[in-house]
């Protein structure tokens, strides 16, 4: 299944991951892992913040997903279940008349 994440990273931890260099490293491991369909980095309220859309294989995937967000980047994570339009128009096609 598809998922959005809304992810807003704390900026202390954020602030020290940019000094020490090691931002740009952890970004291209989850971004490697998490393989996302897309990805969007903007700020949301003064705060460093992505939009990132992801394939779930299943449940229990959701720990493998967050966890790094929170972990590395004391992060806020938000997970959406959404579909692309031709889910759309078959969930519809499955309602009832």
């Amino acid at each position: 299944m598809r998922a959005l994440l809304e992810i807003t990273l704390d900026t202390a931890t954020t602030n020290r991951l940019i000094a020490d260099g090691a931002v740009a490293g952890i970004f291209d491991r989850l971004m490697d892992d998490l393989k996302p369909e897309a990805a969007y980095f903007f700020s949301r309220n003064g705060r460093r913040s992505q939009i990132i859309v992801v394939d779930v294989p299943d449940e229990a995937a959701l720990p493998g997903i967050c966890e790094p967000f929170w972990l590395e980047f004391n992060a806020d994570v938000d997970v959406h279940l959404c579909m692309d339009p031709a889910q759309l128009r078959e969930g519809l096609g499955r309602l009832g008349r």
